[in-house]
């Protein structure tokens, strides 16, 4: 993490793991807050109040807070697996649940940590990684005859354009890496003369999908 990117979760997730007739159902969910993430433990433990154990782990930049929970399972063997795929994955601002309804047989700690990590894992799996990077929202106002010189320059500092109204001028609205602002600001004088207007909006994160295994 960086504080000019950080991964996270997509959205939610849900998994289901089966060990000699113990079930495991895992929850990933996508929090910014540690209220918030306090608040949907509480919902889960409420959802499923029949099952053995309620293990969970979460990561949240704010604070720079890392927090995990055996909930009575032995020691290393539900929690921190848990937190292990956070940690792996460098995922932030994000919480795994891992409810289990005992089967009636013991896994041992080997089988303890495959089972709640393997649950953990798929649930992050099905809620999907996304890369935010701090980008700042621009607006950029041309000439017709400037217009290929300046979409040319903008591919190059790799700024994505969202909208393009052609009137009187051409009005381009996007985004860029906030850390590109001020290479773009020059680029863009030297490929228009000076001739463009062009006005910067707040930085705000913007999520970016990337594949997963």
């Amino acid at each position: 993490m960086s504080g000019c990117e950080y991964l996270t979760l997509a959205g939610s997730g849900e998994s289901r793991y089966e060990e000699k007739k113990s079930v495991f159902l895992g929850f990933a969910a996508r929090f910014e807050k540690e209220e918030d993430v306090l608040a949907w433990l509480a919902s889960q433990k409420r959802a499923y109040p029949d099952a053995r154990h309620h293990v969970y782990a979460y990561r949240l930049r704010e604070g720079n807070t890392t927090r995990y929970s055996d909930d009575r399972e032995p020691q290393g063997t539900a929690g921190m697996p848990t937190l292990d795929v956070l940690r792996g994955r460098d995922l932030y601002d994000c919480a795994v649940c891992v409810i289990r309804y005992f089967g009636g047989t013991l896994l041992g700690t080997g089988g303890l940590v495959r089972a709640y990590g393997s649950a953990a894992a798929d649930a992050v799996k099905g809620a999907g990684i996304v890369r935010m990077t701090l980008r700042r929202a621009f607006t950029l106002s041309l000439s017709y005859a400037d217009h290929p010189r300046v979409a040319s320059v903008l591919s190059e500092y790799g700024a994505t354009v969202s909208d393009v109204e052609y009137a009187e001028v051409v009005t381009l609205s996007g985004t860029l890496d906030d850390a590109k602002t001020d290479a773009l600001d020059s680029a863009l004088y030297d490929a228009t003369a000076g001739r463009s207007a062009h006005a910067w909006g707040d930085p705000l994160f913007s999520p970016i999908p990337i594949k997963t295994e």
